[in-house]
């Protein structure tokens, strides 16, 4: 069971991650049949709950057989049920102390490096009887830097043994320093923070990851080391493409409407 992300970064490239919102296993299916280098399925944020996130990760497995979730929160329960559906990648909110990530790299792994308990139904089936001596070595986790407290603990944080890396969530940072939640921000000192914690999750030996929303805030993140790029959701791609459409048509028939005689 090879986590062909895993494999993406010892050859240190990139990986382009999709981020799905709507609970839906067609858009699942429809997604990782796209270039993208995995995909993730949010049910902290998104619509997603644990039914449909199981038909979205049977429907994300026909052609990309290493989905990720980010979890509604570092909670041991959905964090297993998750691994244990077939999920090869854990993202977990809000961790902002090394006891927090400690805790939650203890429940993506089984003994003796932590405490996750056996009984992976969906995963064993998947990806064959020796599942147990795999996992561990597969299993990707990251933990959610996106507090101030969090970026004041980021080095104990990056010290956790075992730990893949870190996400940043940009929006959460940016209320955290008083800002307005967004996107692609550039100012400080949530961009500053930024920058600092792509160069020590480096000296860590850890993979950076950011959630971006335009593809040149993406292309600018991997020039600034980050390994795990997630970029806008399915829910703002359809959108932003379809009101492009729409205002283009609308653009064009007024442009029309102008230049008639009547």
């Amino acid at each position: 069971m090879k986590n062909k992300i895993l494999s993406l970064w010892e050859q240190n490239k990139p990986c382009i991650n999709a981020w799905l919102s709507i609970p839906n296993s067609f858009t699942a299916e429809a997604f990782s049949k796209m270039p993208w280098d995995s995909v993730t399925i949010d049910m902290q944020h998104g619509q997603n709950d644990y039914s449909s996130s199981v038909s979205m990760i049977q429907a994300i497995c026909i052609n990309n057989p290493n989905p990720i979730v980010r979890v509604p929160w570092n909670e041991p329960g959905i964090i297993m049920k998750m691994l244990d559906l077939g999920t090869t990648g854990i993202i977990a909110p809000m961790i902002n102390s090394k006891r927090e990530c400690e805790d939650f790299v203890s429940y993506c792994y089984y003994p003796p490096i932590g405490q996750r308990s056996f009984g992976p139904m969906r995963a064993q089936m998947f990806f064959g009887e020796n599942y147990f001596e795999k996992a561990n070595d597969n299993i990707i986790s990251l933990a959610m830097i996106e507090t101030k407290q969090a970026v004041e603990n980021l080095e104990e944080i990056l010290s956790v043994p075992n730990l893949t890396g870190i996400y940043i969530g940009p929006a959460d940072m940016s209320t955290s320093y008083g800002l307005k939640p967004k996107f692609d921000i550039k100012e400080d000192p949530v961009f500053s923070n930024i920058k600092m914690i792509a160069t020590k999750t480096k000296e860590y030996n850890k993979i950076a990851g950011i959630h971006t929303g335009s593809v040149n805030y993406a292309k600018e993140m991997i020039d600034l080391g980050f390994k795990f790029i997630s970029v806008s959701s399915d829910f703002r791609i359809m959108s932003t493409y379809a009101n492009n459409i729409i205002e283009e048509i609308k653009d064009k028939n007024k442009s029309k409407s102008s230049n008639s005689a009547y």
